[in-house]
């Protein structure tokens, strides 16, 4: 068995802390919990103080929470909300980033192929990272967050069909193909759970969900496994699985009452914010490369370099989504649309286990996404309160204008 018990205790003790930490520091300014999370994997991992040494069953945990953090992710969107012009140009600028990112990563990159990876990972933005920043700010159903969940959206998905397409170590005809097979299979079960109401598993939904039974819960872990061992098995990013069991399963359990979805919702985010996606975060910090990062004073320099390039490249695309919001509101989707780390965590894997990403380079990616997790929510967050409807409350706006126009 590789899991300490050291290990063992750490791990829940540091997630226990964080929100401590976090609730201490919100008297004088909002920190996301994810801050303190890999700050704290940061100091006791190897990198520090060495209390905590990572395993290959953290690892395979951290893998899981960031599957279920996807999960979320996609649970939480309401395609409803964003479709038509929020959603259609967030891809338009999705793609603007992307041509962009790549161009100015040829510009700081050893080889062509490194500049793939760091053009990629410019592209992100951490969704399952903002949504409960948003839902803490009471964002979640205004404009302002409509036009920040469509750019997460796409921001998330878009650089998983590039790492299927172009990172994959496949030939792109057969990358495509594979990808278009999962998508069919995806699109078909989409098709299928939204075809509801589901009588019979709502009714069964419904008779389990206060009992040792919790079929609700366990249906969904199991969507989520499945859909991942999908991914793995057609040779796909895993995280295209997570996100896509997360749609599925809001689908088929639209029908439950609303009580009922409430309760399953609450449960799904004890499991994943109160259980794995923190063991992600503090696997982030634990196994930060600090010494690669410190090895060169070149490499060092790479990480405001970054920071600035996740605002400049994700950051200048989130315009085509946010147009018609306030000026300040407008900058706010900016800053947050530029924060990124789950991705770039993903894309700097794959990149320096291929060969073709110096452990430096990918560590200063990674310094990067960290900070722009804790500078770029902070900031946009604080401009939106300066918006001139930054003092209405949710209830009192008018949702539904971003979603529709157009």
């Amino acid at each position: 068995m590789d899991l300490p018990l050291s290990v063992l205790v750490m791990f829940p003790l540091l997630a226990a802390i964080a929100p401590i930490l976090a609730a201490a520091a919100g008297r004088l300014v909002r920190i996301p919990l994810v801050v303190f999370e890999i700050v704290l994997g940061m100091v006791c991992g190897p990198a520090v103080l060495g209390w905590v040494t990572p395993t290959g069953t953290t690892e395979k945990l951290a893998n899981l929470g960031l599957c279920m953090l996807f999960f979320l992710a996609g649970n939480e969107i309401d395609f409803r909300r964003i479709r038509g012009r929020p959603l259609n140009s967030s891809i338009v600028g999705w793609l603007f980033a992307l041509v962009l990112g790549v161009g100015a990563a040829f510009a700081l990159a050893p080889q062509p192929a490194a500049a793939i990876f760091i053009g990629v990972a410019l592209t992100s933005t951490a969704l399952g990272t903002l949504m409960p920043i948003l839902r803490d700010a009471g964002e979640l159903r205004t404009p302002f967050g409509a036009a920040v969940i469509a750019i997460g959206a796409v921001g998330e998905f878009g650089p998983l069909i590039a790492i299927s397409l172009f990172l994959s170590g496949r030939q792109p005809g057969v990358a495509t193909v594979v990808l278009l097979g999962f998508v069919v299979i995806t699109a078909v079960a989409i098709v299928l759970a939204g075809r509801g109401p589901h009588a019979g598993l709502t009714s069964l939904v419904t008779a389990t969900l206060h009992t040792s039974g919790q079929f609700a819960v366990r249906l969904v872990i199991c969507l989520l496994l499945l859909l991942v061992a999908l991914s793995l098995l057609l040779g796909l990013d895993m995280l295209l699985g997570a996100f896509a069991a997360g749609v599925i399963a809001k689908l088929l359990l639209a029908g439950a009452p609303p009580r009922d979805k409430e309760s399953i919702e609450g449960k799904l985010e004890a499991v994943g914010f109160g259980f794995l996606v923190p063991i992600f975060f503090i696997s982030t910090g634990l196994t930060f490369d600090l010494d690669a990062l410190l090895a060169q004073p070149l490499t060092l320099v790479l990480v405001p370099v970054f920071l600035v390039l996740l605002l400049v490249v994700r950051g200048s695309s989130t315009l085509f989504t946010s147009r018609g919001l306030p000026g300040a509101d407008r900058r706010a989707v900016m800053l947050l649309g530029a924060t990124g780390l789950p991705i770039v965590v993903a894309v700097t894997d794959i990149g320096v286990d291929s060969g073709d990403l110096p452990a430096g380079t990918a560590a200063a990616l990674v310094g990067a996404a960290m900070l722009s997790v804790l500078l770029y929510p902070l900031i946009g967050l604080a401009l939106h309160r300066r918006a001139p409807d930054g003092g209405v409350k949710p209830a009192d706006r008018d949702v539904p204008e971003i979603a529709e126009e157009g």
